[in-house]
C-alpha cells in the first residue's frame, strides 16, 4: 500500500532525488521549498513518468510554518523529511545569523507545530556530519559534537533541541547524516559538475587547500535509498550515517573526473587558499544502517561520474551559460 510523503526543501537536488525515488516507489509525495520549481536539469523528479503525481508547493520555512503545516495536515502525510537547510559552509562566516535563522529559528517553529500532528510516523530530519568537525578513526553516530563554522553549529544546535523534543514529546525523529553526496542533477557550484563545467569550457578550476581534505562521496541514489529505510524502519530518537567504505581526497576525485574526460589535472587545476574552519577528514562508520537495516550503497564512484558526465553533456545547451557559482539567497 502506497505510503503519503511530505518533502520539505523539494527543489534541493537531495530533496529532488528523493522525491523522484518515491514516485518510482509508487508512494504519494508532496513538497514544498521557498522557491518556484527550478528547470527541469535541475530537479530529477522531472525525469520520470511518474512526475505529475508530485504536488508543489512554493513556501518559505522562515516564514510560512502555518502553511506548511496546513499543507501535510491535509495530505495526511505520515512520513514528513526535511532537507532544507541555509547549508554553505564558507558564506556561513559571512551570514551567520541567516543561518542561525533557517537552521534553528525557523527548524524549531517547525517542530513545535509538527509534534502536534499525532498521524505522523516518522519525522527524518536530514543533518550533517559537519557537526563532529575534524575527527580522527572512524566517527560512529555517538560521536561528541565539536562544530568549527557557524553552519555546522546551527546544525548542532538544531540536533541537540530535537532531541528534546523527542524525550520530552515523543516527536517521532530519525537524524540522517551522509557522507559528501553527489550526483545527476546536482548544483554546478558543487565540485564534481564544477570540475566538469570547467574542463568543458576550457577554464581553470579553483582547488581550495590543493585538495587536500578527504572525504567519502556517495551517489544520491544510494542516499535516497537509505533514507527511505530510515524512515520505515530507523529506531526513533536514533541518528544513522550513511556513507561508502572508500575515501579519497579531493584532489584525487578531480583527478579521476579529468581521466574520465580525457585531459591533465595540471592543464585544468590551478591552487587556491583554504576556506576557513574546514575540516581536514571524517570517515562516517556506516555500519549501523548496514547491519539494522540491511542497507549497501551499490554505486561505484567511477560509475556515479560517468553518469554525472553523461548528464551534463545532454543537457549542456541549456547549462552551458550558467555561472558555476553559489549565488546566496537570504
Amino acid at each position: 500500500m502506497s505510503k503519503s510523503w511530505f518533502i520539505i526543501g523539494s527543489n534541493s537536488f537531495s530533496g529532488a532525488s528523493f522525491i523522484r525515488h518515491l514516485l518510482e516507489k509508487g508512494e504519494i509525495v508532496a513538497g514544498c521549498s521557498r522557491s518556484k520549481e527550478a528547470i527541469d536539469v535541475f530537479l530529477p523528479y522531472k525525469w520520470t513518468a511518474e512526475s505529475h503525481k508530485f504536488t508543489f508547493s512554493q513556501l518559505d520555512l522562515n516564514s510560512d510554518t502555518e502553511q506548511i503545516i496546513n499543507v501535510i495536515r491535509e495530505n495526511q502525510s505520515e512520513y514528513v523529511v526535511n532537507f532544507a537547510a541555509q547549508g554553505m559552509v564558507a558564506e556561513s562566516w559571512l551570514y551567520p545569523g541567516q543561518w542561525y535563522q533557517t537552521n534553528v529559528v525557523a527548524n524549531v517553529k517547525l517542530h513545535e507545530e509538527l509534534r502536534k500532528i499525532k498521524n505522523i510516523k516518522k519525522y527524518v530530519h536530514v543533518t550533517t556530519p559537519e557537526v563532529y568537525g575534524t575527527c580522527s578513526g572512524d566517527v560512529k553516530e555517538d560521536a561528541p559534537f565539536n562544530p568549527s563554522t557557524p553552519y555546522a553549529a546551527s546544525r548542532a544546535a538544531c540536533d541537540m533541541h530535537l532531541m528534546t523534543f523527542f524525550k520530552q514529546y515523543k516527536l517521532p525523529v530519525v537524524f540522517t547524516r551522509a557522507a559528501n553526496v553527489y550526483g545527476t542533477g546536482q548544483q554546478l557550484y558543487r565540485i564534481i559538475p564544477k570540475t566538469i563545467f570547467c574542463i568543458r569550457l576550457g577554464v581553470k578550476l579553483p582547488l581550495h587547500g590543493g585538495g587536500t581534505s578527504v572525504r567519502s562521496f556517495i551517489n544520491m541514489n544510494d542516499v535516497s535509498e537509505a533514507t527511505r529505510l530510515i524512515a520505515e524502519d530507523g529506531r526513533l530518537g536514533d541518528t544513522y550515517h550513511i556513507s561508502t567504505l572508500r575515501m579519497v581526497s579531493i584532489r584525487e576525485l578531480v583527478e579521476m573526473v579529468c581521466t574520465s574526460m580525457g585531459v591533465m589535472f595540471d592543464d585544468i587545476v590551478e591552487l587556491a587558499g583554504e576556506r576557513p574552519g574546514k575540516d581536514a577528514a571524517y570517515r562516517l562508520d556506516s555500519s549501523k544502517i548496514r547491519n539494522e537495516l540491511g542497507w549497501q550503497d551499490k554505486i561505484s564512484l567511477e560509475n556515479g561520474i560517468a553518469e554525472v558526465v553523461a548528464w551534463m553533456e545532454k543537457y549542456w545547451d541549456q547549462i552551458k551559460d550558467m555561472k558555476p557559482e553559489y549565488i546566496h539567497k537570504p
